[in-house]
């Protein structure tokens, strides 16, 4: 029985080891941490088929070069002297284009279906992760969003996603869990919404019976390569042989990369979420607060807001309050009932999602290490595109077509 090695124990790395499980491989999964946090447990909780146009498009620098003086802004590149910033920001520029966007969104819709398709068949024999298909609400305040959002959605159409194209009282008689005070909104009747942390929960317990090891606290620090293969995965727990190598450690996937000679481009993009507790009001549709790029999702009793964008570096820890007072601020311009006040920085999570300058996910094996597969950067999209990832991998290493062209996932 073949052994397959996964670095990363976040949602990309547990759906990989769940599929080649399935398959019959030995699978070993290595992680620094507890397993208990990351961007996998405090993300939106979204899974968004309508999120079909990758980070890096046209206007993207220009908004935001605007959005860099505004210290509530849902975006922010943090400036430092850094050789991986400038290469990053360089091929950020060369995507940043129409005939890239083309490409992707084809790319990015089916993975996203896909994905899709297989959280329901989760579902079919467990839903303690409180999946449910109530779409997603892109809600907006002006007139020039308004023309960007419904755009956004006459592409969507195109690949064949079901928009209903809503003005202000129909939002309201949607959205009957709190007032909305809104010019409009764009509603993407495909998506749906899970608990990410209940998800964590269920994909353990089924790793645990398909007999998945887990080695977390584990650092690797080192790889034993020959003949351009992996043979061992050297850790501070010792060393460990295999067969397979699957890389999914986003943000850091860099730094492990440079152990086995390889350059992979991914910054990590900051990001802030807090949950409210048994909440009796709330916003009962999943909804992207557009001006201020916030995420709100309702959890069974619970509702999360999450929002921002800093592209930084994974030292960074500290939380910056202002960008999370630009996320309230938005919930309270949106939703006037609700009255949110600043949590405290205790109740407030932060994570690293890990970008690619060509706003795409790499899904691939690697071109020069025989038996080393890339599954990271999926920057907002992890917890949404996750089955699918997990799944190709399982195919990749299987040596099977791809139940996805992956032309556009490669490194």
């Amino acid at each position: 029985m073949k052994k397959v090695s996964i670095i990363g124990g976040g949602i990309i790395g547990l759906c990989s080891a769940y599929y080649l499980a399935k398959e019959g491989y030995q699978v070993v999964i290595f992680d620094k941490s507890d397993m208990t946090d990351g961007c996998s447990y405090g993300n939106a909780g979204m899974i968004v088929p309508s999120h079909i146009i990758p980070l890096a498009q046209p206007g993207m620098i220009t908004q935001g070069i605007k959005w860099m003086f505004d210290s509530q802004s849902p975006f922010y590149v943090k400036p430092r002297l850094s050789m991986d910033l400038a290469k990053w920001g360089l091929q950020f520029y060369k995507h940043a284009n129409k005939q890239h966007v083309e490409k992707a969104m084809p790319a990015l819709c089916n993975l996203s279906l896909f994905s899709k398709e297989l959280y329901q068949d989760f579902i079919k024999e467990n839903n303690s992760f409180f999946y449910e298909k109530k779409g997603l609400l892109m809600l907006y305040k002006t007139e020039k969003t308004a023309e960007e959002i419904n755009h956004e959605g006459k592409l969507a159409e195109c690949f064949g996603l079901e928009v209903d194209y809503l003005s202000k009282d129909e939002v309201t008689k949607l959205e009957k869990g709190t007032k909305t005070d809104v010019l409009g909104g764009v509603h993407y009747k495909s998506d749906a919404h899970i608990y990410p942390q209940k998800f964590m929960q269920f994909i353990k317990a089924e790793l645990s019976r398909l007999n998945v090891t887990i080695h977390n606290r584990t650092l690797v620090e080192d790889f034993v390569i020959k003949n351009n293969t992996v043979t061992e995965i050297l850790t501070d727990m010792g060393p460990f042989m295999t067969d397979e190598v699957v890389l999914a450690t986003g943000s850091w996937s860099p730094n492990i990369a440079k152990k086995l000679n390889r350059s992979i481009s991914i910054l990590p993009g900051k990001g802030y979420s807090f949950t409210l507790k048994d909440m009796s009001k709330k916003p009962s549709i999943p909804a992207i607060l557009c001006e201020g790029k916030v995420a709100v999702t309702p959890m069974n009793n619970d509702i999360r807001f999450g929002g921002t964008m800093e592209i930084t570096h994974t030292n960074d820890t500290k939380i910056n309050q202002n960008r999370v007072q630009g996320i309230v601020n938005s919930i309270n311009d949106f939703y006037p009932d609700l009255k949110i006040e600043m949590p405290k920085e205790k109740e407030t999570w932060y994570g690293f999602r890990p970008c690619t300058p060509s706003g795409m996910p790499i899904i691939a094996r690697d071109k020069r290490i025989k038996n080393l597969t890339l599954a990271t950067g999926h920057a907002m999209m992890g917890l949404s595109l996750a089955p699918a990832t997990g799944k190709i991998v399982s195919e990749i290493i299987s040596g099977k077509n791809t139940s996805v062209n992956t032309q556009m996932f490669q490194l």
